[in-house]
Order: C-alpha cells, then sequence, then structure tokens
C-alpha cells in the first residue's frame, strides 16, 4: 500500500509525499519550510518518519526547500551525481546527501525507488518509480519525450502521476517567444496534453486505479483541456482521473496491489 499527496504542482513549488505506513518518502521540494508545513496541514499530513527526499532535478521550483528541510529534519537527500553538482549555492549544505547514478535502483525504509535518465533542459534529471507493499506509483513529469525508457518504468504502476504541461494550440498561438515555444515543446522541454495521454494508453492495464494531472500551464493550457485529451486516453476504464494544483495540495490518494485491493 502507498498514500500519496502532491502538496505542491507547477511554478511555484513542487512537492510529493508519500506513506508506506511505515515512514514517508517526499519528492522534490520546491516549497519554503513554511508553506510546506501548511500544506501538510491543510493535507492532514505530517512530516514525522521522514525517510528521505527524492530529487527529480536542480530548477528551483522543485529544490528550493530541500536545504532548509534537510538541515531542520536530519534527512537524507538522494539526488544524481548531475544534479547535485549543479545544486544552487544558495540552498546551504545538505547534510546527508546521497548521490546516485540515474538507473540506480534501491531499498529504503519499505520502499523500493527505481530512477530513470529524462529529457529535460538540467543537468541529469530523472524520474521515479516508486513501490511498496506490491503497489506502485509512477511519476512522469519534467519531461520533454517519453522514450522506451519511460514507458518501462510507467508499466504496470498501479497510479500515475503525469505531466501535461501544455495544449499545443494554446502554445503556438500564445505570446510566448519562438524559442520559448522551442523549448517547451522540444525534446528538453515539457509534455504536452497529447504526449500525456499517449504515454497512459501505452501502459494502460486493469490494475491501474489513480491517474494524476500535474504541470498544467497557467498560459499555454487549462484543466478542463487536460483533462477531457486523458479521459479519451481513459476511454471505459475506471482509473479515477485528478488534476493537481498548483496552491493546495490534492486529496491523499491510496493505492494497492490488485489482490490486496480485491480482497479488501
Amino acid at each position: 500500500m502507498i498514500r500519496f499527496c502532491l502538496l505542491g504542482s507547477g511554478s511555484s513549488g513542487n512537492a510529493i509525499l508519500l506513506d508506506n505506513g511505515h515512514s514517508k518518502l517526499l519528492i522534490d521540494n520546491g516549497l519554503s519550510y513554511r508553506q510546506l508545513c501548511a500544506r501538510a496541514v491543510l493535507a492532514q499530513l505530517d512530516l514525522h518518519d521522514l525517510a528521505g527526499v527524492l530529487v527529480t532535478h536542480e530548477h528551483g521550483d522543485h529544490v528550493n526547500g530541500i536545504g532548509t528541510l534537510a538541515r531542520k529534519h536530519d534527512v537524507p537527500v538522494y539526488l544524481s551525481r548531475g544534479t547535485y553538482e549543479a545544486l544552487p549555492p544558495r540552498l546551504g549544505a545538505l547534510p546527508k546527501p546521497y548521490v546516485f547514478d540515474a538507473g540506480a535502483t534501491w531499498d529504503l525504509a519499505g520502499f523500493r525507488i527505481e530512477s530513470y535518465s529524462v529529457t529535460h533542459d538540467a543537468a541529469d534529471p530523472v524520474g521515479y518509480a516508486v513501490s511498496a507493499g506490491g503497489a506502485k506509483v509512477g511519476f512522469a513529469f519534467d519531461l520533454g519525450a517519453v522514450t522506451q525508457l519511460v514507458r518501462a518504468r510507467m508499466t504496470g504502476a498501479h497510479a500515475l502521476v503525469l505531466e501535461t504541461n501544455y495544449c499545443p494550440d494554446m502554445l503556438y498561438d500564445g505570446d510566448y517567444p519562438p524559442q520559448v515555444k522551442q523549448r517547451i515543446h522540444g525534446r528538453f522541454g515539457h509534455l504536452s496534453n497529447d504526449d500525456a495521454a499517449d504515454l497512459l494508453r501505452d501502459v494502460l492495464h486493469p490494475a491501474l486505479q489513480t491517474v494524476v494531472l500535474v504541470h498544467v500551464s497557467e498560459n499555454n493550457n487549462t484543466p478542463a483541456q487536460a483533462q477531457a485529451v486523458v479521459r479519451r486516453a481513459l476511454g471505459s476504464h475506471p482509473a479515477a482521473l485528478h488534476l493537481a494544483e498548483q496552491h493546495a495540495p490534492t486529496p491523499t490518494f491510496e493505492v494497492r496491489h490488485e489482490a490486496a485491493r480485491l480482497s479488501a
């Protein structure tokens, strides 16, 4: 079983809290310590038993709060070699940095963590798939292309957290400079609604329980468009579809291994 909540999603700060019933993990923390704690209270969660922070890449909206959090809680921070070397100096020293090579897999406090390389305009960005008690959650965001490796890591997940950053028509018709549009649309940028839908179709399976859409642009997308495109990809599949907001936590989602869910 894994319970997870997105405490923040988007350019204002990203943080995802996971709980396996015994300990917790945080994926990224672009929120200030005060904001992180406030969001946790709103979600009726706490930061006790935090076994580690997993970092995807060094952009500020993913790392701005990791230094203060790591020092206050004396918590280890796991990050790829290139990400560690590219961290902004303003974050200060990390008391327990654990540096790994992208693609590494390890066990931590009842979690199984799989890292995988992604294409994004960062030093050494990674995504994660996290498992506990037979349940698996796949995270595919801040990437510009869906590779075969992304599909492999998302295969068999009971919950998916998918980036739906932009609607191509809104991006092309918008006011962004051409070079910014190219960056967003390019291989090292972000996933569109259609990209996310295609990935979902590729990995859809009967035991998928939850899909959460993240990183929805306020300028180049709308929640309604993102959900409509992905809902078409789901078709008649019963998985619940949710969308994360930038300034408020999501509900706490619980996913279980299919056998455990059917016997509950």
